[in-house]
């Protein structure tokens, strides 16, 4: 983790000892999140940084708990997120609409999927 974190923010952490969530949106979401290192503890401020810092491509959300493990020397042995949706939370998910199509679902199942209780009509 400590590794991965160092190579997508360019920062040394030294070994993680906690990930912290700082605020949350009213979806759920974490918009501020402090990483604490051995070495320094930096506050992420964005959704979109917190979900690359912490994934090879992208975590699907930053709508997720983070549950440590045993210590070991005061670092914890493994981080576990328990995520709770995808996306930004606002609207339509790209990457889950992307998935849907690659599914099977139309136009108008993923369409209404996201937007609940609305209607497609043709205008012209």
């Amino acid at each position: 983790l400590a590794a991965l974190i160092r190579r997508k923010t360019g920062i040394d952490f030294g070994n993680i000892v906690d990930l912290k969530p700082i605020a949350r949106g009213r979806s759920g979401r974490l918009y501020k999140m402090q990483i604490k290192g051995t070495v320094c503890s930096v506050i992420l401020g964005k959704e979109l940084t917190i979900r690359d810092a912490l994934s090879e491509s992208h975590l699907y959300s930053s709508a997720f708990i983070v549950e440590k493990g045993p210590l070991s020397d005061g670092v914890p042995s493994t981080f576990t997120l328990i995520g709770a949706g995808w996306g930004h939370g606002v609207g339509m998910c790209q990457i889950g609409a992307a998935v849907m199509g690659t599914e099977g679902f139309t136009c108008d199942q993923i369409l209404l999927h996201y937007y609940k209780g609305a209607q497609i009509t043709k205008l012209y």
